[in-house]
């Protein structure tokens, strides 16, 4: 772990009164310029908790959070961010929502800069042609193009993503997907991702973070630990599972959340102040496996973009 990445996030936690136990704790990772990182974990772990502190929408119990050398402290035009639900305001066309989110930015910009800043992200997204339609008309996966380009429009430093997709059909999610791919790979957008999908999680992120179980009687959830994705970066949809280390990588996912989210030891770190990092694996180059007890190749008994939902039914809520 570097002391200068973009992004440090140090013995994080969040407790809901001060007698309540932490829904989370001494949570520690680190995220370089530039990197796409997502976050799986079951319901009711505190992804959305995390995300919301990174946001500037919510604040830490304990810990802190630095953005390229700047602690976190509220929310700002740096970090952009798309939620589950599109939130855009339903009386302003597409090109005012976003126009909306660049006059915020920059004030004094004259409204023909303004106008041509909007169309860039408008045409980004696929979505020229219908800049002077209001969400009414717009479909769902319209809608959440409004919401990408208007995050993109403003040049955060860091985008952050809740589960944007989760409610689009599998074919326009599709497509949304390869368009965000598209759309990193050409800015170089430093993402936080919060996926329940570990199919998308695979092919969009650099890295997966996955977050312990937070059991009423267990302890609090943390970062159990972090998969490096050692896919191509070339990987497509249509192309990615057809890769020797796609479903290493896969299995090894599903069984952290299956079988070894809810049963993790207490941090090393005790409660000593110290800094405990999640380790990070690369189960994409482990050989194959027979027993697949631990995510070898030979564990492949779920369907192609299967939702943490689905992979258990003791997930807290």
């Amino acid at each position: 772990m570097s002391s200068h990445s973009f992004l440090q996030v140090r013995n994080l936690g969040r407790a809901y009164g001060a007698r309540a136990k932490p829904t989370f704790s001494r949570v520690n990772f680190d995220i370089e310029k530039g990197e796409f990182v997502c976050i799986i974990g079951h319901s009711g772990c505190g992804k959305t908790t995390v995300l919301n502190i990174l946001a500037g929408l919510d604040a830490a119990t304990t810990g802190d959070v630095v953005m390229d050398g700047r602690e976190i402290g509220g929310p700002s035009l740096d970090r952009g961010v798309v939620f589950q639900g599109h939130a855009l305001m339903p009386w302003l066309t597409v090109g005012k929502n976003i126009a909306f989110a660049v006059r915020s930015r920059w004030p004094d910009w004259s409204r023909d800069k303004i106008d041509a800043h909007c169309r860039k992200y408008i045409d980004l997204v696929r979505l020229t042609g219908s800049e002077h339609k209001k969400p009414s008309e717009l479909s769902g996966g319209m809608k959440q193009r409004v919401g990408i380009a208007r995050a993109f429009s403003i040049q955060p430093k860091m985008l952050l993503l809740d589960e944007p997709f989760g409610a689009l059909d599998a074919l326009t999610r599709g497509t949304i997907l390869d368009e965000l791919l598209s759309i990193c790979a050409e800015t170089r957008q430093t993402v936080f991702m919060i996926t329940h999908d570990v199919d998308e999680a695979i092919l969009l992120a650099d890295r997966i973070m996955l977050m312990s179980s937070n059991a009423e009687n267990g302890p609090p959830a943390r970062i159990a630990e972090i998969v490096v994705n050692t896919l191509p970066k070339s990987r497509t949809r249509g192309n990615m599972h057809h890769h020797p280390q796609f479903y290493r990588i896969r299995n090894h996912l599903v069984d952290f959340l299956v079988n070894r989210s809810g049963d993790l030891p207490q941090s090393s770190a005790g409660d000593g102040g110290g800094i405990d990092f999640p380790p990070e694996v690369r189960p994409g180059l482990e050989a194959d496996r027979t027993t697949g007890a631990s995510g070898g190749a030979s564990v492949i008994p779920l369907k192609q973009g299967m939702h943490i939902e689905k992979l258990s039914n003791g997930g807290n809520k």
